[in-house]
């Protein structure tokens, strides 16, 4: 049984000051070398940091749930000093060359462990030196905040779970959003490497891809946010989708911080060699 924050537990967040809502984030990463290219993906992600600030409150945290930590059980990590992670291979040097030196807070993540239950109790396990911030985190946080200045805990995702246990957990996630954290989901709505394109035409999207990925979409526009747990139910289309479905867990944990009507609006709606999604969704 997954419990619900209360106001003492809010209470131990004691280092981040109550704010306005903050919005929350899905982002769609796609390939590693977004994170440097000059593209439109890339471009939207330096000017949606850009509002932060302006048009958004800027965040005092920033909560994390990439596609690429998976554990059994639940973590965050805790560490003064994330360590930016090269999980992939293959690519440039000029990518491994990349670094994102953002602080942890290992206050605010003591404070979380305990605000978001596993279960009734245990709280999130602490992670003080293992992980640190894979791609799926900086690569598109490095062009949000370049200036890395803003603390950042990532929240790893338990694969033995089920779509709904990770979506109940992740309502637990909402209270956050008024003490300074903006919740950051980072994954793709479609994700099948076996699939893809390479070279021109590769942005041509599959048939099954693009029923996949309006149907979520449509899930999201109607604020159906409770339907995103049930997607496997879609069988064959889920299955092509997401033959292994961590990169579409991540949007659960966005999605489950949300009211179900909050205003929402989507970014980046195409895709990346025919079976990669780059659809991103901001709500609030």
């Amino acid at each position: 049984m997954l419990t619900t924050p209360d106001a003492a537990a809010l209470d131990r967040l004691s280092s981040l000051k109550k704010s306005d809502r903050m919005p929350v984030l899905f982002l769609g990463h796609g390939s590693p070398m977004n994170a440097i290219g000059d593209n439109e993906y890339r471009r939207s992600w330096q000017a949606l940091g850009a509002e932060f600030g302006s048009k958004q409150p800027r965040p005092q945290l920033i909560l994390c749930i990439s596609a690429h930590w998976l554990t059994q059980g639940w973590w965050l990590t805790a560490m003064q000093q994330p360590k930016t992670i090269h999980d992939f291979g293959g690519f440039p040097q000029e990518l491994f060359d990349q670094q994102y030196p953002a602080p942890g807070d290992p206050a605010a993540a003591q404070a979380i462990s305990l605000l978001v239950r596993q279960r009734a109790s245990a709280p999130l396990g602490l992670d003080v030196g293992e992980w640190g911030l894979d791609h799926g985190a900086w690569a598109v946080l490095k062009p949000m905040f370049p200036e890395a200045d803003i603390p950042v805990i990532q929240l790893s995702m338990d694969y033995g779970r089920s779509p709904e246990d990770h979506y109940a957990l992740a309502r637990q996630l909402k209270a956050l959003r008024d003490r300074g954290v903006l919740i950051v989901g980072s994954g793709n709505i479609v994700h099948n490497l076996r699939q893809m394109q390479r070279g021109a035409g590769g942005n041509q999207a599959y048939d099954w891809a693009l029923e996949f990925d309006q149907t979520i979409g449509g899930y999201v526009q109607q604020g159906n946010l409770d339907a995103l747990q049930n997607f496997q139910q879609l069988g064959s289309l889920a299955k092509m989708a997401h033959p292994t479905h961590e990169h579409y867990l991540p949007l659960l944990y966005a999605a489950g911080a949300v009211d179900k009507h909050e205003p929402m609006k989507f970014f980046n709606t195409s895709f990346q060699g025919g079976s990669i999604s780059m659809r991103s969704v901001i709500w609030g």
